[in-house]
């Protein structure tokens, strides 16, 4: 084994970077074939936030690690894609960083290629597709959002990536923040239940006793009356918020049925209309009469047997869950929301609609961004980003949407494969023989 990797590194080599906000990974790679041979990593590369300091030595480290000693007087081209860096012209801030940064890490390694090559992160992705090609599409979907046209593998038109205050639409931030509204919506009423809401809180460290009740999509109590149940309710045998029985014990449509979330149950029983909306432990209970109830004067007649339904969320739990989380979501700098993008992922699996909808307009967005380049039937279009990935919430929702137009989704996890096909075309070898990574 080690009598191959030696004669690897005898070779012509080439080196890709992915320099992105969380982290740098470094490859090694033949030039003739760019197979990769060794990896690096290091801190976050972004051109444009890290200083250029301590960008050289986050570069010089993963490189340290893909490049033994041996080797790097066999290094011929280097090629990196940076987040915050673009080719849109010479003296693009973050190009001008990157490229102090990694020249100063190659002179510090004592590797000196013919060739080195700065992109940005996204340029390097669409590089990443089978046949590393030159023109086409690119959509990243993460914690951000944003379609680039790629013309001569440099960016021509971008669309969004406008940053957490102004865009990303249809992005991880975009969905964790829609998580913690439709949280919230519930929580003062406005809303739908939502298994979203007691998710958050528990993520957000919201206590215990404030959070909606364990098991199903607590629904909130009314605010109409002192016990949570609506003053109307319970009258001529309906109810608001779901379905009743009525007096001959058939199913009468409630408001649920016609979109009005957010309200509790009470049918009549003994103590009149709205009393029992609440059973014990705040939980609701329907009233129903069984047959029994229907004799003539037998024993238990007109008695009502309480079925119990689902918890309620009490108003002053709403209020303190609210008082917590508020606080809890301001603490942190805001694209923190984003992590939050799995729960509504989760959420949705388990059939719940709010969650389901979330995703349904995220995937709406990132439609409409994609559009927004005027795509042609059947160019490449390379995704990367969690949300797309092969396990990603919007993978399958938004394939089938981009089929309508003649696109087809290539997903690539970072832009490593790409600064590798890059570096082989700096140092003048065809990149579409790169292997996958």
């Amino acid at each position: 084994m080690n009598n191959d990797l030696n004669q690897d590194l005898a070779q012509d080599l080439v080196v890709g970077l992915d320099a992105g906000g969380t982290r740098t990974r470094a490859v090694l790679a033949a030039a003739a074939d760019g197979r990769v041979l060794r990896e690096g990593a290091a801190g976050p590369g972004n051109a444009l936030t890290v200083p250029v300091q301590r960008l050289t030595d986050h570069l010089a480290e993963a490189i340290a690690g893909a490049v033994p000693e041996r080797a790097r007087a066999r290094v011929v081209a280097v090629a990196g894609g940076f987040a915050g860096a673009a080719q849109t012209s010479p003296d693009e801030p973050g190009r001008l960083n990157a490229l102090a940064a990694l020249t100063a890490a190659l002179r510090r390694l004592g590797i000196a290629p013919g060739s080195i090559g700065v992109s940005s992160d996204i340029e390097a992705a669409f590089a990443s597709a089978p046949g590393a090609p030159a023109d086409g599409l690119a959509l990243v979907a993460g914690t951000g959002a944003v379609a680039i046209r790629i013309e001569d593998r440099r960016c021509a038109v971008t669309v969004d990536g406008d940053g957490w205050l102004l865009g990303d639409d249809g992005s991880g931030f975009w969905i964790g923040r829609s998580a913690v509204r439709a949280a919230l919506r519930m929580a003062d009423g406005r809303g739908a239940p939502t298994l979203l809401a007691g998710m958050v809180g528990r993520a957000l460290e919201v206590p215990t006793e404030a959070r909606p009740p364990a098991g199903r999509a607590a629904e909130p109590a009314h605010a109409d009356s002192a016990d949570g149940a609506p003053a109307d309710a319970g009258r001529g045998g309906r109810r608001r918020g779901g379905r009743a029985r009525d007096t001959d014990g058939e199913d009468a449509p409630g408001d649920a049925e016609r979109g009005a979330p957010g309200h509790s149950a009470a049918v009549d029983g003994e103590g009149g209309p709205g009393e029992g909306a609440r059973a014990e432990g705040g939980v609701r209970a329907e009233e129903r009469h069984t047959d029994a109830c229907r004799g003539d004067g037998g024993r238990g007649a007109g008695r009502a047997t309480r079925i119990p339904a689902e918890p309620v969320w009490a108003r002053d739990r709403r209020e303190a869950y609210r008082m917590h989380l508020l606080p809890a979501v301001m603490a942190g700098p805001p694209i923190l929301l984003a992590r939050l993008a799995p729960l509504v992922a989760e959420a949705a699996r388990a059939g719940d609609p709010v969650a389901e909808a979330i995703l349904g307009e995220a995937v709406d967005h990132l439609l409409d961004t994609v559009r927004a380049l005027e795509p042609r039937p059947g160019e490449p279009m390379v995704a990367t980003g969690g949300l797309l990935g092969p396990e990603g919430p919007l993978t399958v929702l938004l394939s089938e949407r981009l089929r309508e137009l003649g696109l087809r989704l290539d997903w690539v996890a970072d832009g490593c494969r790409g600064a590798v096909a890059l570096a082989r075309l700096g140092h003048g070898r065809p990149a579409s023989s790169a292997p996958g990574t």
